[in-house]
């Protein structure tokens, strides 16, 4: 049986990706020598409908107008032959098949325009730059060398404490404005600024108050002054769904000059917290103490966070750009729609991102689905499933799970969503994209203290970081870079992944190419929010182009030894590297090129 359906083919869908609501949708379905074909469309947790579909030239058709936002699958019956999709979007016959799935938003969804077509810059603040002097709270300890490693081994107790710091500040930053500038970054994400015990101030200790090891309140405000003066919007990371035990809220050790959570059931914060066995048995988050856990269902929390003068808006009154929410997903949705409520009727330019390992459309979180991209609570998420299949390819030269994930995204994903996407190569959270790319995977923490790339293993890396960066900078999202990534720092898991910035020891090489992707984003409007087009893909290459009305950008990258020669109409320009080509460009073996039909070259250059 000779049928076709390609649910990303304009002509077998009329919108690609998810639909907003109350918008007609044409669904058509190729095929000869069949009678009668269904539509069996179920919305999440509902029962199947059988929808007729028209006879048509061909095929069938229906036009879909869906009312309601929310999370819909379908399949097609043809004279009782259920046809649906495989993970690689092969139609597949017979019972039982996968389903499309159709994600429906709400009217009214947007997300903020200055966000598509920058570049995001991730700093961990304890390890950029340190300007002056840094002076630390009792308990915790400075370390004499920016270069030395940060402390990974376990106290006699069997805890690693975090305490140990480098200086980083607020000051350091604003000294280093001028080197972000110069690398294109229009929008700055920091991990945790507040009050906090630990280096990684995920342990929030006080909300309102900048750590006083970064800084005062007063001096972020220059901070995000001085950011405004570069062209530079700043997001905050956003940890609401547990605090510190050292905080001013639960007050473990009596540092606060408040009554907290475990010093009495009379606390004003005690319903902030679940406590099994009173003071010492209490919810923390995945099991760890220092980190009791939030119930996000209390008024008082909640106002707390989201009311009129709650910590969103207080911190979005200083200028901030938005807000990173870490673990999104330990979040109820009702307290996320919430965050996104405050956040946009304080500021409806500002950006809600959120911590999601997986595809955010239809993740299922604590055995319940979540709707971040139905109109209500997120604006982008962090796209792990990109970078993870970017690193495939350019590790394995194997271009099928990138090509798989990008039609996923773009299938699943509202347009809005695709042109905010978080794109990452490395975070905080994982081993720095280089060490990453070299091969050489350690599981001893004392074997990742010491280890480094060889000279071989590391000039390779290098080279996949170079093809991985140009998909980064390329496909739909906003690339993110992770400090250091851009002058080749290594580093394996936390916290070998959080050294401080190694500011004499750069690859200018390396250093160089981000300049350029981060130019060829500046100088190209194409890349905040024109369409997706494969153009061709084998096993081991992948030529894609975004194109507006005026603009044309061509990517290739190629992991194999073939080579290609693309032929098009007029003159297209190589974008990274110079030259001018007339109807032909030549693409060689193990690389890469961006072409575009403007001659900004000569302007970065």
């Amino acid at each position: 049986m000779d049928i076709y359906y390609n649910s990303l083919d304009p002509r077998c869908k009329s919108i690609t990706g998810a639909i907003r609501q109350n918008t007609n949708c044409t669904i058509r379905i190729y095929g000869e020598n069949c009678g009668s074909c269904m539509l069996l469309l179920r919305q999440d947790g509902e029962a199947t409908l059988s929808l007729r579909m028209q006879k048509i030239k061909g095929g069938w058709q229906i036009v879909l107008n869906i009312p309601e936002p929310g999370l819909y699958f379908y399949r097609f019956s043809l004279d009782g032959m259920e046809v649906g999709t495989d993970a690689f979007r092969n139609l597949t016959f017979g019972q039982p098949v996968v389903d499309w799935q159709l994600s429906v938003y709400s009217e009214n969804y947007t997300t903020p325009d200055w966000f598509k077509g920058g570049v995001m810059y991730q700093i961990f603040p304890d390890r950029f730059y340190k300007s002056g002097e840094v002076v630390l709270e009792q308990g915790k300890w400075l370390h004499a060398d920016w270069h030395e490693t940060p402390e990974f081994r376990a106290n006699e107790r069997g805890k690693v404490l975090n305490n140990d710091f480098f200086g980083g500040n607020l000051k350091g930053i604003i000294e280093k404005l001028e080197y972000l500038t110069a690398l294109g970054i229009t929008v700055l994400y920091l991990n945790p600024i507040f009050r906090a015990y630990s280096n990684h101030r995920y342990d929030t200790g006080d909300y309102l108050e900048i750590d006083p090891a970064l800084g005062t309140n007063e001096q972020f405000g220059e901070f995000i002054r001085k950011c405004a003066e570069y062209g530079i919007r700043v997001i905050l990371d956003g940890v609401f769904n547990h605090t510190g035990d050292d905080s001013r809220y639960f007050n473990k050790y009596g540092h606060y000059d408040s009554i907290g959570a475990y010093q009495s059931t009379q606390s004003e914060y005690y319903a902030w917290y679940t406590f099994r066995n009173f003071p010492d048995k209490y919810d923390s988050w995945w099991g760890i103490d220092v980190l009791p856990a939030i119930n996000e269902s209390c008024p008082s929390y909640i106002d707390f966070i989201t009311g009129s003068n709650g910590v969103l808006r207080h911190w979005l009154r200083y200028g901030i750009g938005g807000w990173r929410l870490d673990v999104v997903d330990e979040l109820p949705d009702e307290f996320v729609e919430k965050i996104r409520e405050a956040v946009k009727s304080e500021d409806p330019d500002a950006v809600v991102i959120g911590e999601v390992w997986e595809d955010a459309s239809n993740k299922i979180a604590y055995s319940k689905r979540r709707r971040y991209f139905q109109g209500g609570e997120l604006d982008s998420v962090m796209n792990y499933p990109l970078k993870n299949a970017i690193i495939n390819f350019v590790t394995t030269n194997n271009s099928e799970q990138l090509r798989q994930t990008i039609a996923v995204l773009r299938d699943n994903y509202p347009k809005c969503v695709l042109d905010c996407l978080m794109n990452i190569l490395g975070t905080h959270d994982t081993y720095r994209i280089l060490t990453a790319l070299g091969g050489k995977m350690l599981h001893s923490k004392e074997e990742m203290s010491t280890a480094k790339l060889s000279a071989e293993q590391r000039e390779v890396a290098v080279g996949r970081l170079k093809a991985a960066s140009v998909l980064q900078f390329t496909l739909f999202g906003v690339p993110c870079i992770y400090y250091g990534d851009e002058i080749g720092m290594e580093g394996y898991a936390d916290p070998f992944c959080r050294y401080p910035f190694a500011w004499d020891a750069m690859d200018t090489d390396l250093l160089a190419h981000y300049r350029k992707l981060s130019f060829i984003r500046k100088e190209m409007n194409v890349f905040k929010s024109s369409d997706y087009n494969e153009l061709y893909a084998d096993r081991d290459c992948m030529i894609y182009e975004r194109r507006s009305e005026d603009e044309l950008v061509v990517v290739c990258v190629n992991r194999g030894n073939n080579r290609f020669d693309l032929r098009f109409d007029g003159v297209l320009y190589d974008l990274l590297n110079g030259g001018e080509y007339t109807k032909k460009y030549t693409l060689n073996g193990f690389s890469y090129c961006i072409l575009g039909n403007k001659d900004i070259f000569s302007i970065f250059a």
